[in-house]
């Protein structure tokens, strides 16, 4: 094997001297791969561990069934939203009341009309006129803000309180 280095004019010491250099140079970076791979393993072991030494596989089922009971809650919510959203078209979301005295000879404004609107202004006035002897209650429907039947004027106010339920102070106007 000389004989090729001689015929090359290179010292075989060189070519040893050379290949000890590049040997403690690979051996240096494998010592390093090595530290750092144990560090890594540390570094696994611990967070597999976990804080009260319960595996993370427990713990990532444990979550994933509490996102799945998350999902069955949403989806029940959005079940009762929508029930709700239905309901809300048919109840009554507006009112408006006018108190007065039926009769002269009672006072106190013990009588009253009452109007119970939903959002097309569809829905009712009950008339309660108290009288000293006795008290009658009427009922008259209302359909999108009118009524088939003549109303009185207090049941016209309590409309008008009703149908602008929402939309400012409007008592002040008078």
């Amino acid at each position: 094997m000389s004989s090729i280095f001689d015929s090359m004019g290179i010292d075989p010491g060189i070519i040893i001297i050379i290949l000890l250099i590049l040997t403690l140079i690979l051996l240096a970076n494998v010592l390093g791969s090595k530290m750092r791979l144990s560090r890594l393993e540390r570094k696994y072991k611990m967070f597999m561990k976990g804080s009260d030494a319960q595996s993370l596989e427990k713990v990532f089922v444990r979550k994933f069934n509490q996102i799945d009971r998350l999902y069955e809650a949403k989806e029940d919510h959005e079940h009762d939203i929508s029930f709700i959203k239905h309901n809300m078209e048919t109840m009554f979301s507006k009112y408006g009341i006018e108190k007065y005295d039926a009769f002269d000879d009672v006072g106190g404004k013990l009588s009253f009309a009452l109007a119970l609107l939903d959002k097309d202004n569809t829905g009712l006035i009950l008339n309660a006129v108290h009288s000293r002897d006795n008290c009658f209650l009427y009922l008259k429907e209302i359909v999108k803000g009118e009524s088939y039947v003549v109303l009185s004027q207090e049941e016209v106010e309590a409309l008008r309180k009703a149908v602008n339920f929402g939309l400012g102070n409007l008592e002040t106007e008078e």
